[in-house]
Protein backbone atom coordinates (compact mmCIF):
# COMPACT_ATOMS: atom_id res chain seq x y z
CA UNK A 1 0.00 0.00 0.00
CA UNK A 2 1.68 3.05 -1.01
CA UNK A 3 0.58 6.49 0.65
CA UNK A 4 -2.39 7.44 -1.95
CA UNK A 5 -3.81 4.22 -1.26
CA UNK A 6 -3.69 4.31 2.39
CA UNK A 7 -5.34 8.08 2.42
CA UNK A 8 -8.06 6.18 0.48
CA UNK A 9 -8.52 3.44 2.80
CA UNK A 10 -8.58 6.16 5.90
CA UNK A 11 -11.28 7.99 3.78
CA UNK A 12 -13.20 5.55 3.62
CA UNK A 13 -12.52 3.65 7.12
CA UNK A 14 -13.69 6.80 8.34
CA UNK A 15 -16.44 8.67 6.48
CA UNK A 16 -14.20 11.61 6.12
CA UNK A 17 -13.01 13.81 2.39
CA UNK A 18 -9.82 12.60 0.86
CA UNK A 19 -8.45 16.00 1.75
CA UNK A 20 -9.10 15.56 5.61
CA UNK A 21 -7.63 11.93 5.73
CA UNK A 22 -4.80 13.24 3.75
CA UNK A 23 -4.17 16.32 6.17
CA UNK A 24 -4.14 13.56 9.11
CA UNK A 25 -1.49 11.46 7.89
CA UNK A 26 0.66 14.43 7.06
CA UNK A 27 0.04 15.53 10.42
CA UNK A 28 0.53 11.81 11.75
CA UNK A 29 3.92 11.82 10.04
CA UNK A 30 4.88 15.11 11.23
CA UNK A 31 4.30 14.41 14.82
CA UNK A 32 6.22 11.29 14.75
CA UNK A 33 9.22 12.94 12.68
CA UNK A 34 9.28 15.82 15.45
CA UNK A 35 8.85 13.74 18.57
CA UNK A 36 12.11 11.47 17.44
CA UNK A 37 13.70 14.38 16.59
CA UNK A 38 13.93 15.55 20.55
CA UNK A 39 15.11 11.78 21.09
CA UNK A 40 11.75 10.86 22.54
CA UNK A 41 9.64 7.87 21.92
CA UNK A 42 6.10 7.00 20.98
CA UNK A 43 4.29 4.57 22.47
CA UNK A 44 0.93 3.04 20.90
CA UNK A 45 0.07 0.24 23.26
CA UNK A 46 -1.20 -2.31 20.87
CA UNK A 47 0.31 -0.85 17.91
CA UNK A 48 4.07 -0.45 19.02
CA UNK A 49 6.73 2.10 19.79
CA UNK A 50 8.42 4.54 17.56
CA UNK A 51 11.71 5.36 18.91
CA UNK A 52 15.60 6.65 18.08
CA UNK A 53 18.58 4.06 18.30
CA UNK A 54 22.04 5.01 18.63
CA UNK A 55 24.62 3.10 16.21
CA UNK A 56 27.81 2.76 17.23
CA UNK A 57 31.15 4.30 14.99
CA UNK A 58 32.51 1.03 13.13
CA UNK A 59 34.81 0.31 10.12
CA UNK A 60 33.38 -0.65 7.04
CA UNK A 61 34.52 -1.49 3.54
CA UNK A 62 34.74 0.55 0.38
CA UNK A 63 33.08 -2.10 -2.04
CA UNK A 64 34.85 -1.33 -4.98
CA UNK A 65 38.90 -0.57 -3.67
CA UNK A 66 38.57 -2.80 -0.64
CA UNK A 67 39.67 0.28 0.83
CA UNK A 68 38.97 0.57 4.84
CA UNK A 69 36.41 3.35 6.03
CA UNK A 70 35.32 4.77 9.20
CA UNK A 71 31.45 5.26 9.48
CA UNK A 72 30.40 7.55 11.99
CA UNK A 73 28.14 6.72 15.14
CA UNK A 74 24.24 7.99 14.36
CA UNK A 75 21.17 8.14 15.37
CA UNK A 76 18.28 5.82 13.66
CA UNK A 77 14.39 5.52 13.64
CA UNK A 78 13.07 2.11 14.50
CA UNK A 79 9.61 0.79 15.00
CA UNK A 80 8.85 -1.88 17.99
CA UNK A 81 5.59 -3.63 17.14
CA UNK A 82 3.15 -4.32 20.00
CA UNK A 83 1.60 -7.88 20.65
CA UNK A 84 -1.72 -6.55 19.01
CA UNK A 85 -0.18 -6.00 15.41
CA UNK A 86 2.19 -8.89 15.44
CA UNK A 87 -0.41 -11.50 16.35
CA UNK A 88 -3.08 -9.81 13.45
CA UNK A 89 -0.27 -9.86 11.09
CA UNK A 90 0.25 -13.66 12.20
CA UNK A 91 -3.39 -14.37 12.34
Amino acid sequence: MNRKELIDALATKTGSTKIVAEQNIAALIEVIGETLAKGDSISLVGFGTFEVRERAARTGRNPKTGAELKIAASKVPAFKPGATLKSAVNK
